[in-house]
C-alpha cells in the first residue's frame, strides 16, 4: 500500500486542472510502497530515479528499510526497469545518483551504521551498462574515520565530475575528475574558502545549473563553483537564514540558470504552524531579495532556464497533497491538482517534459507520474474549446472557436491514440475502438493549448 501521510483520504475533495495533469507509470519495483526520492532526466527518453522504502510503519515493519534500488526508462516512461545498486555492502546508504546517459551513471554511498567509527565514510560507484553492474572508483577519498562524510556526487558530462563531503583537517573534502571517475584529484584548500568552526554540509542533492554547482551548509552558507569544481566561492544566505537543514531554520536552494534562483524555507520551523518564505537572487546567490510569504507545496523544482517553478506535496510535512506551478519565480501559483495523489521529487527537462515520484503498488502498477501538458504555453480563453459528452461511448464532439487546431489523444500510459489537424468549428473524434478508460485530449493552436480528460465507457 502507499505510504499514508494524511489522515484524510487522498482521493477525496480532489481537483485537477484541465490544462495540465500527471499520468501514472509503473516503476517496475517488485516490492510494494517503493517511493521515489530523486529523479534525473537525461533527455526526453532517458530518466533515472532512486527509490526508498515508503511502507507504513507497523508492528511487522517498525522502521523504513535501507534499500539500494533504482529504476530506469529509455523510452520516455512507457517502460521502466528496476535494478539494484550493488556497492558490495547492503548496509551502505545511497545518497544520490548522477546519470549522463542511458548506460552511464554514478552514485555515492555512505556507511550510515550508528555508532560505527567509520560512519559517514563513503564510496563512489559507476555503472557503464545501465545499472546491471557497478564498479567502485574512489580508492582513498572520504575514508578518514570520525571526520569524512561523503555528501554527494555530480557529473556535468561523461568526463567531468565532483564529489564533495564535510571538512577534514579544517578544509571541506572535495574531489574532481576529468576522466569519468577513473582518477580523482583532491581540490586544494587554497581553492576552497575555509569552513567556520563546526560547519558541515548536508548529504542531499547538490544544486546544479550548467557548469555551476552549489552545496549548502549548517551555517546558512553556499559553496559555489562555476568551473566544474576548479575554484570555489562562499556565499551568504539571506539575512536571518542561518542553516539549510535544522529544525528551526531550513530551506531548499534552487537555480534555473547560473544566476537566477530561490531559497524556499522557514526561519521558525519549530513553531506549531511554521511560516514559509521565498527569497530570490539574480546574481547566483551573492545577494537576496526581501522574502515573500509562501503557503504552497514544499517539494520544488525549476523548469531549467525559465522562471517556471513546479511544486509538489506528499502530505502535511510537505504542504499537503497535490501539485502547482508558478510562471514567475514563485510570486503567483496555479494549481495542477490537489488531494488526488501523493507527489514526490519533481524534475523537469523543459516546459512539457517532466516527472514526479509516487509509491508503487506492485511491479506493473504506479510508482511515478509523467507530466502531460505544457507549462510554457498560454491557455485558451474560457469556453474557446469544448469537448462533449464526458463520459463518452463512441464519439467525442469538439467545438472550437479556432481557424485550425491540432488534436492529440493519449492514453494513461502516454501512448498516442489519435493525432490530427482540424479546421472549422465543429468536429468529432471516433473513440469507439478505444478500450474503456481515461484519455487525454490535447487541443493546440499556435502557442496556446488545453488538455481535457475524457472518460471512455
Amino acid at each position: 500500500m502507499k505510504k499514508l501521510l494524511l489522515s484524510l483520504s487522498l482521493f477525496s475533495l480532489g481537483y485537477m486542472s484541465y490544462g495540465q495533469s500527471w499520468v501514472s507509470q509503473a516503476t517496475g519495483f517488485a516490492s510494494e510502497s517503493r517511493g521515489i526520492s530523486e529523479i534525473h532526466i537525461v533527455d526526453a527518453n532517458t530518466v533515472w530515479a532512486l527509490a526508498f522504502d515508503g511502507a507504513p510503519v507497523t508492528t511487522a515493519h517498525p522502521a523504513a528499510l535501507n534499500i539500494q534500488e533504482f529504476t530506469l526508462t529509455t523510452d520516455g516512461g512507457n517502460n521502466w526497469t528496476a535494478g539494484i545498486v550493488d556497492v558490495g555492502d547492503t548496509t551502505f546508504e545511497i545518497n544520490n545518483i548522477s546519470p549522463v546517459s542511458a548506460t552511464t551513471a554514478w552514485v555515492c554511498a555512505i556507511n550510515n551504521t550508528t555508532n560505527d567509527p567509520n560512519n559517514g565514510t563513503g564510496v563512489i560507484y559507476k555503472t557503464a551498462d545501465g545499472g546491471q553492474n557497478w564498479e567502485q572508483q574512489n580508492a582513498t577519498g572520504f575514508q578518514t574515520a570520525g571526520e569524512s562524510f561523503l555528501n554527494g556526487v555530480h557529473f556535468f558530462n561523461a568526463n567531468n565530475g565532483i564529489a564533495y563531503g564535510d571538512p577534514v583537517g579544517g578544509e571541506f573534502e572535495v574531489y574532481r575528475t576529468t576522466d569519468g571517475g577513473d582518477t580523482w584529484t583532491q581540490v586544494p584548500g587554497s581553492s576552497l574558502p575555509n569552513p567556520l568552526s563546526g560547519e558541515y554540509g548536508y548529504n542531499s542533492l547538490p544544486t546544479v545549473a550548467g557548469n555551476t554547482l552549489w552545496f549548502t551548509t549548517n551555517k546558512g552558507k553556499m559553496y559555489r563553483t562555476t568551473d566544474m569544481g576548479v575554484t570555489w566561492t562562499k556565499l551568504n544566505g539571506p539575512t536571518g537564514f542561518t542553516d539549510f537543514g535544522a529544525t528551526a531554520i531550513n530551506g531548499r536552494l534552487l537555480f534555473s540558470d547560473n544566476n537566477n534562483g530561490i531559497i524556499m524555507g522557514t526561519t521558525n520551523g519549530s513553531a506549531a504552524s511554521p511560516t514559509y518564505k521565498i527569497w530570490k537572487t539574480t546574481d547566483g546567490g551573492a545577494t537576496w531579495s526581501a522574502p515573500i510569504t509562501y503557503t504552497g507545496y514544499r517539494l520544488l523544482t525549476y523548469v531549467p532556464n525559465t522562471t517556471i517553478l513546479v511544486a509538489c506535496g506528499a502530505g502535511t510535512s510537505s504542504g499537503g497533497v497535490g501539485s502547482a506551478f508558478s510562471p514567475d519565480n514563485g510570486t503567483t501559483w496555479t494549481t495542477i491538482e490537489s488531494n488526488l495523489e501523493q507527489r514526490l521529487a519533481p524534475a523537469f527537462l523543459n516546459s512539457s517534459t517532466g516527472w514526479c515520484g509516487g509509491f508503487s503498488t506492485d511491479s506493473i502498477t504506479d510508482g511515478i507520474f509523467k507530466f502531460s501538458g505544457n507549462l510554457g504555453n498560454e491557455q485558451f480563453a474560457a469556453n474557446t474549446v469544448k469537448l462533449y459528452p464526458n463520459p463518452a461511448t463512441s464519439v467525442v464532439n469538439i467545438s472550437a472557436q479556432l481557424e485550425s487546431y491540432n488534436v492529440k489523444v493519449t492514453d494513461i500510459t502516454g501512448k498516442v491514440m489519435f493525432n490530427k489537424v482540424f479546421s472549422g468549428v465543429e468536429n468529432t473524434v471516433d473513440i469507439s475502438s478505444f478500450a474503456t478508460g481515461v484519455y487525454f485530449f490535447e487541443v493546440k493552436s499556435g502557442s496556446k493549448s488545453e488538455t481535457i480528460k475524457i472518460m471512455k465507457n
